[in-house]
């Protein structure tokens, strides 16, 4: 056979290769409004970028009659490229093949890419659109997806691993993007759930749809398992990668740095006014954000679940930060269980690949009730306080308005090893608020007063006494708890330079096997 018989029959193959399933099931995905497994991955990567690994990799079953099917790739392309040059690694999950379903040899070409992010320290990204398992391997395409778990949980924190669901997710197959980094979900033909509708009926009597179960809207607002929900497949590729512009490679390096056309001194005088003068009004903490950011460019994350936290991705001077911020809109910004949660892992994702963290308090306290302490509010608190105690990235923490009690020690406190410790003339750091407080400090005395019109005028008088001592920032500065105490529109500024001089800190932690952080 000559040579040229011999190319002509490699590219015979590549074409047959990339037909995936075939024609007449690519055409059902594309119905469906999907995109084939390797349409996603040009799109994902930069063009002409990615090359391809295990092509010609078929399935070892003999059961079932599964001898008889084979195709090219085995429902996952994997491979390598850039997005904006960087180098990552991705898999693609083909439905068109055994509906995307996970073998053995799949589970290896999977772990192939993984195994060499690792090396080479750089990025993973996972596209799932798989039925699961495939029942006709068994054991074996169990043991597959445990070799992949295993090497999610010795990758997470040293290169970043973002994960989207394009399709269904169901069963084992879950955990895996469940140990990643990052989920986006789309909102149309994506969901994720460890047992479907058929057997949730049949073990609880529940009748529920697909969607209602798992899909993007629930695990973005209910669950918390999804971090970003997109209307489709463009918008999820999207925004994998704007969001791995702000990530550095792997643990080892820092974010990129990009070019800032946005003034570093920019006054924002609206910020001046923006904290109505009734402290029990709320205002919309993102205003803040969006107003003292580059080019007022937040990437947020979790933005429906636990909305009384605010979390997600900006730049200062083109440096990539991580925002944490209570959000007074919602809750009056108070910290629950789920608020806690989405902190804490936001705050130490951004630890493990060296993003500093801005935090902007107005908390009063925990939200109160049996529903909090019997879900474990005590324990869920303490993530968010062992988070940012644990974190030696540069850390700067703005306190905009009420910062109360225990909450207040959870924030970012300069006991937690906050850098630098700013606040707003509108501070308020207390124990509690001013009525909480009289109630406490003067209950024997209000309990004494027949009167009620004494008794409102002596709560009055107290209240304005206890809030000209307490409800301000300068008890915290006296004591150094603030470093300083700074004029509201000059805050953008204040960050940056903050910034810049705690840029080379080098804050360690004890040496040991791992911590045992309250879970």
């Amino acid at each position: 056979m000559s040579i040229e018989q011999k190319i002509a029959d490699l590219m015979a193959l590549r074409e047959k290769a990339r037909l995936g399933g075939g024609k007449k099931r690519i055409d059902s995905q594309h119905a469906k409004g999907k995109l084939t497994a390797r349409e996603r991955i040009f799109k994902l990567l930069d063009e002409g970028s990615f090359e391809e690994y295990d092509m010609f990799v078929t399935h070892n079953c003999h059961d079932f009659g599964l001898e008889k099917e084979t195709y090219l790739s085995d429902g996952v392309v994997t491979g390598s490229g850039t997005i904006d040059g960087r180098l990552v690694f991705v898999f693609s999950q083909d439905f068109t093949v055994f509906g995307g379903s996970l073998s053995e040899a799949y589970a290896k070409k999977i772990c192939k890419i993984m195994d060499m992010a690792m090396k080479v320290g750089a990025p993973v990204i996972g596209i799932n659109d798989s039925g699961g398992a495939r029942i006709q391997e068994g054991v074996k395409s169990l043991g597959g997806y445990a070799d992949i778990f295993q090497r999610n949980i010795l990758a997470s924190g040293v290169v970043p691993q973002l994960s989207a669901i394009f399709g269904p997710c169901a069963g084992g197959a879950v955990y895996s993007p469940a140990l990643t980094d990052f989920i986006i979900m789309t909102k149309k033909n994506s969901y994720m759930f460890v047992t479907g509708p058929k057997v949730v009926k049949t073990v609880t009597g529940e009748i529920v749809t697909d969607d209602e179960l798992g899909g993007a809207g629930i695990h973005s607002s209910k669950s918390g398992v999804c971090h970003v929900a997109v209307e489709d497949e463009e918008e999820g590729i999207a925004t994998l990668r704007r969001m791995l512009g702000f990530m550095p490679q792997n643990c080892m390096e820092d974010p990129f740095v990009i070019e800032n056309n946005d003034p570093v001194d920019r006054i924002d005088d609206p910020l001046n006014h923006i904290i109505p003068d009734n402290p029990n009004k709320p205002y919309d903490v993102k205003d803040i954000i969006k107003t003292i950011v580059d080019n007022h460019d937040f990437l947020e994350v979790h933005q429906k679940y636990a909305q009384n936290i605010v979390v997600g991705f900006a730049r200062f001077d083109g440096a990539p930060v991580g925002i944490v911020a209570n959000q007074p809109k919602y809750l009056a910004g108070v910290l629950d269980i789920e608020s806690s949660r989405k902190g804490a892992r936001f705050v130490r994702f951004c630890d493990a690949f060296n993003i500093p963290i801005i935090t902007l308090v107005d908390v009063p306290g925990f939200l109160p009730g049996t529903a909090q302490e019997y879900g474990g509010i005590i324990i869920n608190g303490a993530k968010l306080m062992y988070a940012y105690g644990e974190a030696t990235v540069p850390k700067i923490t703005i306190t905009l308005r009420k910062s109360y009690g225990g909450a207040h020690d959870v924030m970012g406190c300069k006991q937690l090893r906050g850098d630098l410790n700013y606040a707003w003339p509108t501070a308020e750091i207390a124990v509690m608020g001013a009525k909480g407080a009289i109630e406490v400090l003067e209950g024997k005395s209000l309990k004494a007063m027949e009167s009620d019109e004494a008794r409102n005028a002596f709560i009055a008088e107290k209240e304005k006494e206890y809030a000209d001592m307490f409800a301000t920032p300068y008890q915290a500065a006296k004591y150094g708890y603030i470093d300083d105490v700074i004029e509201p529109r000059n805050t953008r500024y204040r960050i940056i330079r903050g910034l810049q001089s705690i840029a080379n800190k080098k804050d360690s932690n004890p040496p040991k096997k791992h911590d045992n952080l309250p879970l």
